[in-house]
């Protein structure tokens, strides 16, 4: 890394949590992505979920037909874990190199889960299978029981799900992605070297006001869901830490304006066209410029066992502004700190 007083060089970053969707969609999302960085950890929440070694092999091959040329980028391909996942369907994926994970979304959590993990329990062998062959395992942490309060799902899956699976099975090497709290980002801390998280920008930007702020605020939901201020304060204080157990993912989840501002709107926040903008910011708040590059060059690397990337990318510091809506191939969709300046400008 190198940095004067108005340009930050850091050796060029991934995005270890994307959701490129597919189709029109996904042309018009995905060079937003590979203009920041080299590679990125794709979900596998389709119509229909990708969940076999040929589902994710099709899926890469779209992503990089929709690729704009010239473009330098490697899709990172997820297998969607189900009730009924066959764990020899996972080693293959790992052996082939079509699946650099498998995600485990608990039914109904979020978008495109509906056909997700009702019990983790059904997937004890799966899991099993996966610690043998070393594929790590991708966990949205949230418990989804109705009568536990939206703001605590985080805090229950660590103690009724996530803690005992790190226990039972201490050679998984697993991903905590998108941490919203302080009980995460502690558990995380304190678990062995097989247990990382991802931060998106939005939980180190933004509380649970931004999305009440004046009115229903449906551009600033996401889930899991913003938390308290304290919560938001203990993921800068992690995510700035210098630790190899945190690093970057942001979780850009692009949705039609239509779809978010609907009575029911949809949960996501589409960051990736200023996504290290924002996470430049925040350093530059915290004092930790120094640490930026490790978050978001060298730590995701080093726990998926990838070599860091060649060349590097530069931020200047300079007026940055946010256009309020960005058109996405004929989706038009609201940016994350839409009508916003930031203070730093991605240079390539």
């Amino acid at each position: 890394m190198t940095s004067t007083a108005n340009r930050l060089t850091i050796r060029r970053p991934d995005d270890w949590h994307v959701h490129l969707r597919d189709g029109a969609v996904l042309a018009g999302v995905l060079p937003y992505t590979a203009r920041q960085f080299a590679r990125a950890i794709v979900m596998p929440n389709l119509s229909p979920p990708v969940t076999t070694v040929a589902a994710g092999a099709a899926y890469r091959e779209r992503i990089m037909a929709a690729l704009p040329a010239g473009m330098d980028f490697t899709p990172l391909m997820v297998a969607y874990l189900t009730d009924g996942t066959d764990p020899e369907e996972m080693a293959r994926g790992k052996e082939t190199g079509v699946f650099t994970g498998a995600k485990l979304y608990p039914a109904h959590a979020t978008t495109g889960s509906a056909h997700g993990v009702t019990d983790v329990a059904n997937i004890r062998k799966v899991l099993e299978r996966m610690e043998q062959v070393g594929l790590p395992l991708l966990v949205h942490g949230e418990v989804t029981d109705a009568h536990v309060d939206i703001f605590d799902r985080e805090a229950v899956f660590i103690d009724r799900v996530l803690a005992p699976l790190v226990r039972d099975l201490p050679g998984l090497r697993v991903v905590f992605e998108h941490i919203t709290t302080a009980e995460a980002a502690q558990f995380v801390a304190e678990s062995g070297p097989n247990v990382a998280a991802t931060i998106t920008p939005q939980h180190l930007h933004i509380n649970r006001n931004a999305i009440f702020a004046g009115g229903i605020r449906p551009h600033m939901y996401c889930l899991p869901i913003a938390k308290r201020e304290h919560h938001r304060l203990a993921l800068r204080k992690a995510a700035t830490s210098g630790s190899p157990k945190f690093f970057l993912g942001t979780d850009t989840a692009p949705h039609a304006v239509g779809a978010k501002e609907a009575a029911c709107g949809c949960a996501g926040i589409f960051n990736a066209p200023y996504a290290l903008e924002s996470y430049a910011a925040v350093f530059e708040e915290e004092g930790a410029l120094d640490k930026f590059e490790g978050f978001a060059s060298l730590h995701g690397p080093a726990f998926y066992g990838l070599p860091v990337n060649e060349g590097t990318v530069t931020l200047e510091k300079a007026p940055c502004a946010v256009p309020e809506v960005i058109d996405a191939n004929g989706t038009p969709i609201v940016p994350f700190h839409a009508g916003e300046e930031l203070g730093w400008r991605f240079l390539g």
